[in-house]
């Protein structure tokens, strides 16, 4: 009850009722995380933010249909493609984030839209002292992340001719990547780009 006065948002109690077979289970998963029943019960019907689950099948806010994967699985498949298809992809990804963020009027609220990655775990939301996102190496490729962030920060498709092939024997093109991109060395361990930070009050 402390922790229902503490909080500054309007809180509501909700009852359900549940099966012994599901309650039990329940017991048993609050016990796995180290967490008490109520917050684990929480953290699961935080996902009705992110998405739908009917009997038998999951699908996002905008009616796509959903499957959960191993995340070094579809690692593994973008890393396997060509840059350019890297950079489709991670540009695809985010246009489905941006796409759920606009149903709730929320296409231009970057923490928004960040907050969601995290939730559906795609990679923590971690940031630095100057408000640069970090983002993990173990989400893709570069240039899948590099397309992904690009178009969730700047709402737009990333230059296709950023690709090795394409710059390897153009300088001025190398050097407009250079310029666009600003990678940022923070992390060894991860991915950050001047293009990607959240402003103050955001």
């Amino acid at each position: 009850m402390d922790e229902i006065y503490k909080s500054k948002k309007p809180t509501k109690v909700i009852t359900i009722r549940i099966d012994e077979k599901l309650n039990e289970h329940l017991d048993n998963m609050k016990e796995r995380m180290g967490i008490s029943k109520t917050n684990l019960i929480k953290n699961y019907l935080e996902l009705s933010k992110y998405l739908i689950k009917h009997k038998t099948a999951l699908s996002s806010l905008n009616d796509r249909d959903l499957v959960v994967v191993k995340k070094s699985f579809l690692r593994n498949i973008i890393e396997r493609l060509e840059e350019k298809e890297q950079l489709n992809s991670g540009d695809k990804l985010a246009r489905f984030v941006n796409d759920i963020a606009r149903i709730y009027g929320k296409q231009e609220d970057l923490r928004y839209k960040i907050d969601f990655c995290e939730n559906l775990g795609f990679f923590n939301s971690f940031f630095d002292d100057n408000n640069y996102l970090l983002t993990t190496k173990k989400f893709g490729p570069k240039k899948f992340v590099e397309a992904f962030l690009w178009r969730l920060f700047k709402q737009k498709e990333l230059n296709s001719n950023y690709i090795e092939e394409e710059m390897k024997s153009n300088k001025s093109l190398r050097q407009k990547y250079k310029n666009e991109i600003k990678e940022l060395d923070i992390y060894s361990s991860h991915y950050s780009f001047e293009f990607a930070q959240l402003k103050k009050d955001a």
